[in-house]
Formats: structure tokens, sequence, C-alpha cells
């Protein structure tokens, strides 16, 4: 059987690491998360977002590839539910666009994003969730998480402009775009089962099925 890397990606709140932990326990594959508790500039940033910026995007940077790594090694097939990618095509662009990161960091950054991810082994397959940025903001209002307080609809409306443009350009790998406004892979079985069989087939190159609405 083939060891598969499966990668989630998609805005803030369309439901990543919910569908990384319910595709692992559904097909016994090795689950990685994003780091956020063990992150010593997470603080820092939100309190000086120009300052720690670069920092902070650097350690998420080192983080992501020492799991890209050990997941693409592993014997197990594996998913993470976020890729190393979206770091500089989405959210240092982001900082950057806002002013939050000069445009030498902003440089100095994708140079050495560059060198590292040109190195890392391919995934096999992109699982990209989208969902109006107005269905997001209501979904991070009803979680209520402290740190995401300060999420705007702007915030989220810029964060899905430029994923609409890393999907234009994307190759590395098939990519499974999912609407997951349209289903409740968190609650309903038989929508879990939907997404299951589509990864399956894609992952076997079969031709990409239509996602029923419902």
């Amino acid at each position: 059987m083939a060891n598969w890397l499966v990668l989630v990606a998609g805005n803030i709140g369309t439901g990543k690491t919910s569908l990384a932990e319910r595709l692992g326990d559904r097909l016994g594959w090795r689950t990685a998360f994003e780091s956020v508790m063990d992150n010593p500039y997470l603080g820092d940033f939100y309190q000086d977002m120009a300052a720690w910026s670069f920092h902070l995007q650097v350690f998420f940077l080192g983080h992501r590839a020492e799991q890209h790594l050990e997941l693409a090694r592993d014997e197990r097939s594996a998913i993470a539910d976020r890729s190393i990618y979206e770091d500089a095509k989405i959210f240092a662009r982001a900082l950057y666009h806002q002013g939050s990161m000069s445009e030498q960091d902003f440089l100095t950054y994708r140079r050495v994003f560059s060198l590292v991810t040109g190195n890392l082994p391919r995934p096999d397959l992109l699982i990209y969730l989208d969902a109006p940025p107005e269905v997001l903001m209501e979904r991070i209002r009803q979680r209520g998480r402290d740190m995401e307080s300060g999420i705007s609809l702007e915030y989220l409306s810029l964060l899905d402009s430029f994923y609409k443009d890393w999907m234009e350009t994307f190759d590395l790998c098939p990519v499974l775009k999912i609407r997951s406004d349209d289903l409740d892979f968190a609650h309903k079985p038989a929508h879990l089962d939907i997404v299951v069989n589509r990864i399956q087939d894609k992952l076997a190159g079969k031709e990409e099925l239509v996602f029923p609405n419902g």
C-alpha cells in the first residue's frame, strides 16, 4: 500500500483541523497540526506585528519544514492541517501588503522560503477548503477564541483573494477543492464519506466527481 502525504489548505475557519482529525481517524493516517502553543514569538507578534512578523514567519517556516519532512519520511500515510506553502503565498504576503513586514524582510523571507521548499518532497495531494469570508467570520465569532478576536471581514477577504491567486498557479501536486460551507464533515458521517471517496479517487488519478449540495 502506498503511503501518501496529504496537505489541507484554506482560509481561517474553513475547517482544516476538523477535517484532518476526522480523516486521520477514518483512514488510520498520521495527523499533524499547526504549532501555536509552543510558538515563542506569537505573543510578541500580537503586541507589535511590525517588529516581530519576520521572526514569526521564520519560526513557522522552520517548524513546518521539519513537520513536512517527518511526515514525508513516515511509513504511514499522513495528513497535515496546513501546508508550508501558505506561509509565503498567503500570510507573509498579507503582512507585507498591510505594512507589518518591510520589503527587505519580505524579500529575505521569500529567498529563504524558496531554498527550503525547493528541497522538500512534493505532497501527493492538496485539499483546498474554500468558503465565503462572511461564513468564516461567523464561524470565528461562534468559536470565540481570544487569539482570533481581532480578525476582521476585510482581513479574511484579503486572505481569500490571495488563496485564489495561489490556486491559479499551484502545480506541485493534484488539488482537490471542496466548498466547506456546503458540507458538515464534523457532524454528518455521510458528508465525510463523500470527502473520503473523493480523496481516494483523486489519489488514484480518477476523474474528479461532482460534489452534491446539502
